[in-house]
C-alpha cells in the first residue's frame, strides 16, 4: 500500500516522526519569525513587521514535493481562478535536478508566492549552477531578496529596463523570452549583484523571477526553456538533488 505524502504541518523550524522538517522565517530579510499570539493575528519579522511566513522544508524529494503540491493547490480559488504557481522547468536541462521548494503564507493568508530551485552544470564552463523560478503576489519580497533588490517588488527595475533599452536598442527588446504554462514570456535584466543575474517578468497576472548562480549561468535563459506549473501535474520521472544553499539563507 502506497505511503501518503509526508506531512508539512510540522512546527516551525524541526519536526519529527512522519513530520517534514521545514524551517520558517521572513521572506524579505530571511530573519526569524515570531508567530501568531493573543495581541498579534499574524507573524511578524522584527525588522520587516507583519509579513506572511516563508517556509522551506529542509530536505527534497518526490513526497515532500507532493505535499507542497498539494498545500499549494489546496489555495487555488474554488471559483476555478488558478492558485500560485509552482514554476519548474521541464523537461529539465540535461544533467540538471531539481533542489528544493519552497512557498509563503500562512493558514490565514493562504500562499502568497512560491520558488522552486533546480542545479546543475553551467551553460557556459561546465562548472556548478544554480536556478531558483519565484512565482510572488506583489508585495511579498520573496523575488526581490533572492534577487538582492532593494524593496518588495521588481517594478521601479522593470519600469526602468522598459523605459531604457539601452544603446543599439531603439525598441524595448527583452533580455530572456521563455515560455510559462504555454505562453512566450518576456524577462527583463535587473540590477543584482554580481554573483548572480536576476530577470523579472510577469506570468498569470504575478511576478515571475528568475535568479541564477553565478551569473553566467543566466545564459540557460536564452535557451529553450519552458517553465511548468508543477500544481497541474508533477512529473514523476523529476530527478531530485541536494538541498538548495540559496533556499536555506544563502541568498
Amino acid at each position: 500500500m502506497p505511503r501518503p505524502p509526508a506531512r508539512l504541518d510540522a512546527p516551525p523550524v524541526r519536526g519529527d516522526g512522519e513530520d517534514v522538517s521545514v524551517a520558517v522565517s521572513c521572506p524579505r530579510c530571511a530573519g526569524p519569525v515570531r508567530e501568531p499570539d493573543l495581541m498579534h493575528g499574524e507573524y511578524r519579522c522584527l525588522r520587516c513587521g507583519p509579513v506572511p511566513p516563508l517556509h522551506v522544508p529542509e530536505h527534497i524529494g518526490a513526497e515532500i514535493m507532493a505535499s507542497v503540491v498539494e498545500r499549494v493547490a489546496a489555495d487555488a480559488d474554488p471559483a476555478g481562478q488558478p492558485g500560485v504557481p509552482l514554476w519548474c522547468p521541464w523537461p529539465l536541462p540535461t544533467g540538471w535536478t531539481l533542489t528544493g521548494v519552497a512557498w509563503v503564507g500562512d493558514d490565514r493568508s493562504g500562499v502568497r508566492a512560491t520558488a522552486v530551485a533546480c542545479a546543475g552544470p553551467a551553460p557556459l564552463d561546465g562548472g556548478p549552477a544554480d536556478l531558483l523560478f519565484v512565482a510572488e503576489e506583489p508585495g511579498v519580497g520573496l523575488g526581490s531578496r533572492l534577487a538582492g533588490l532593494p524593496g518588495p517588488d521588481p517594478g521601479p527595475e522593470v519600469a526602468e529596463a522598459l523605459a531604457d533599452p539601452g544603446p543599439g536598442h531603439p525598441e524595448r527588446v527583452p533580455h530572456a523570452k521563455i515560455r510559462v504554462g504555454g505562453h512566450p514570456t518576456p524577462l527583463w535584466l535587473v540590477n543584482s549583484p554580481t554573483d548572480r543575474s536576476a530577470y523579472a517578468g510577469e506570468a498569470r497576472g504575478m511576478w515571475l523571477h528568475a535568479i541564477a548562480w553565478p551569473a553566467s549561468a543566466g545564459h540557460l535563459l536564452a535557451e529553450e526553456v519552458v517553465l511548468h506549473d508543477l500544481t497541474e501535474w508533477t512529473p514523476p520521472e523529476l530527478v531530485y538533488g541536494a538541498p538548495s544553499p540559496y533556499l536555506h539563507g544563502r541568498a
